[in-house]
């Protein structure tokens, strides 16, 4: 089936393969996608309302996901109780936890690889020479 598809997107007359449907050519295989929620390539956003939430996002980490945690609802001593339980989880399956703004933590597990930073305006202003400049 994937291969007459393809003959049909690589075949030599452009008015054929101009015939076909857009969404004959987007269908993903039922197949495909179970095999994914298996091997973790989901990225699950959570909001935690109470500590007892991060095993939950520590059971989509050890499923593979990626995980982004905002902890803007949850009171400072519960954010840093999930913070401390989630770096121990990280930290025992090889993966990797940033900062991505104010409360917003990015969590992955091992296989994936996280490129880039983001900087925090606090860090911003300490290092800016014209710091006094409201902008």
């Amino acid at each position: 089936m994937a291969l007459n598809k393809l003959k049909k997107l690589f075949a030599d007359d452009e008015d054929e393969n101009l015939m076909g449907t857009e969404d004959e050519y987007y269908n993903v295989d039922e197949e495909a996608l179970k095999e994914a929620d298996k091997t973790g390539n989901k990225m699950i956003l959570m909001e935690p309302r109470a500590y007892s939430e991060s095993q939950q996002i520590a059971d989509h980490l050890k499923n593979r996901n990626s995980v982004v945690v905002n902890l803007k609802r949850v009171t400072s001593a519960q954010a840093k109780r999930i913070i401390d339980f989630l770096s121990g989880c990280i930290y025992s399956i090889g993966g990797k936890m940033q900062k991505i703004g104010v409360g917003i933590y990015l969590c992955t597990p091992k296989n994936v690889n996280i490129q880039g930073k983001i900087s925090d305006d606090a860090e911003k202003n300490k290092s800016d020479d014209d710091s006094e400049i409201e902008w």
